[in-house]
């Protein structure tokens, strides 16, 4: 089966499974997690396997085209495609490590991976590996995974620290029941915990080294295109998701308005009243414009990934900046459409309001931010420091 063909089989089997996802919504947003079915169902059409290597079973799709399934099943249901989203990048970030730390991972082809980015562990050297203690909040999808990353500070014997991150199972992990807010509810974010727990020295990598994959010990690497650079992977995979979230609220706007009128007014079709004919076209075209964004850094990041190049710290922050500002036009897309939805939208039984409530949850998320990435975008448009290594 051709990569195509193999990408077309598994949008194919998630658009069929995109009104269970949408149903289920509210039960998982009551428990604060997503339903096992919608697990099952992603796993039998092969979404955890999108970013895991072929030497493992794995489908090994480029970026662009994990980020079509991330925001198909994002257009279902938003905490979904969050959730979706970690455990596609944390995957790929894993192929970053030791062929050792790979074949312990990708035993079976599909796997789930969480990540906390937060360093708020501490690693202890002992023989062998390291005991990590600490306790990371906002670990989206750890209910669901397999594996975890977790960052923690490591401190060497000349008392100098180092952000590192540990990549151990998540049955060594304790998850608190915590997860108590307003949006993005079935994502399941809880705090996870490690008490002295080892971790084999193949399994902690410097967060120097992953920013800019130089890691060692592994055959994988160079110009495999999929060297995509660590955060820019995250935030172009992160920014499917708000993209997704906004064509599944386009869907749910459209068809909500048949048969609609507007209230207090002689409008007994909503359709037909210039204002929401204007409000669709926006939405419509801030939707189009985000894909059309997301299409210019795609290219970029294959085209250096094929030739076995890292993006230059300047096309870095420049990601930062679109990824964000493609989000944005998302979000807003969302919220014309709200707008435009009466006083009936409110309901938790229409979806439109958990879209609306999840995407504006989601843009808060320190990396999604628009100020703070338009500022380090500017910044080296400008020929000046980025001032983060994040990049």
């Amino acid at each position: 089966m051709s990569m195509n063909a193999e990408l077309e089989s598994v949008l194919e089997s998630v658009r069929s499974i995109v009104p269970t996802l949408r149903e289920n919504g509210i039960e998982s947003e009551n428990r604060g997690w997503i339903l096992d079915e919608n697990i099952e169902l992603l796993e039998k059409a092969g979404v955890f396997r999108i970013a895991v290597p072929k030497r493992f079973g794995g489908l090994d799709f480029d970026l662009a085209d994990q980020s079509k399934v991330i925001a198909e099943v994002a257009r279902g249901c938003p905490s979904t495609g969050w959730v979706t989203f970690v455990w596609a990048t944390s995957a790929w970030a894993a192929t970053l490590y030791p062929d050792r730390a790979q074949e312990e991972l990708f035993t079976d082809g599909s796997v789930r991976v969480s990540s906390a980015f937060a360093p708020t562990g501490r690693l202890t050297p002992v023989e062998g590996g390291y005991r990590l203690t600490g306790s990371w909040r906002f670990n989206s999808g750890c209910r669901g995974a397999q594996w975890n990353f977790a960052s923690a500070m490591l401190e060497h014997p000349d008392g100098s620290l180092e952000e590192v991150m540990a990549l151990l199972p998540m049955s060594d992990m304790t998850v608190v029941d915590d997860w108590q807010v307003s949006a993005g509810s079935g994502t399941g974010s809880a705090t996870s915990s490690a008490d002295d727990v080892f971790v084999p020295d193949y399994r902690v990598g410097r967060f120097e080294e992953l920013l800019f994959s130089t890691t060692g010990d592994r055959s994988n690497g160079g110009a495999d295109g999929r060297e995509y650079g660590f955060v820019s992977e995250v935030m172009a995979a992160a920014a499917a998701v708000f993209i997704g979230i906004a064509k599944g609220a386009y869907d749910l706007f459209v068809e909500r308005l048949p048969g609609r009128g507007i209230t207090y007014t002689s409008w007994t079709d909503q359709t037909q009243h210039p204002l929401t004919q204007i409000q669709v076209a926006t939405a419509a075209n801030k939707i189009t414009a985000a894909e059309a964004l997301a299409g210019v850094w795609l290219e970029l990041m294959q085209r250096r990934a094929d030739a076995g190049e890292q993006l230059s710290l300047e096309e870095k922050a420049v990601v930062r900046g679109q990824t964000a500002f493609a989000a944005q036009l998302a979000k807003e897309a969302v919220e014309v459409l709200f707008n435009a939805s009466g006083g009936s939208v409110i309901q938790r039984s229409v979806p439109l309001q958990r879209f609306h409530r999840d995407i504006q949850g989601f843009s808060l998320h320190a990396l999604a931010q628009l100020n703070g990435n338009l500022e380090v975008q500017g910044r080296a448009l400008l020929g000046l420091d980025p001032e983060t290594p994040f990049l």
